[in-house]
């Protein structure tokens, strides 16, 4: 953005646009792996069935909350740098 306040260019939007997609597409794998983790072993051997449940549940509990800080960290760590409006009576630290 040249002005403070103004449009996005079609580069901006396009880049925010692929890293809200990496945001997903990572956070989808993460959790599947966080659930294949926790719920695989009970899905693929023969457990009692109150650890086949917790492990279930837990997978289930788990997974999208994982799903939902993946996404946000990398969202939060992707911020278009943009110039700050200047403040009057703060010095300028490149003078």
């Amino acid at each position: 953005m040249e002005t403070y306040g103004g449009r996005r260019s079609q580069a901006e939007r396009d880049a925010i646009t692929v890293e809200i997609g990496y945001a997903l597409c990572s956070a989808l794998f993460a959790a599947a792996v966080l659930f294949g983790a926790l719920a695989g072993p009970a899905l693929l051997f023969e457990l009692p069935g109150t650890v086949e449940k917790l492990l279930l549940r837990v997978g289930l509990a788990i997974a999208p909350v994982v799903f939902v800080a993946r996404v946000i960290s990398v969202l939060v760590r992707f911020r278009p740098s943009s110039p700050q409006p200047s403040q009057p009576g703060r010095t300028n630290p490149d003078s």
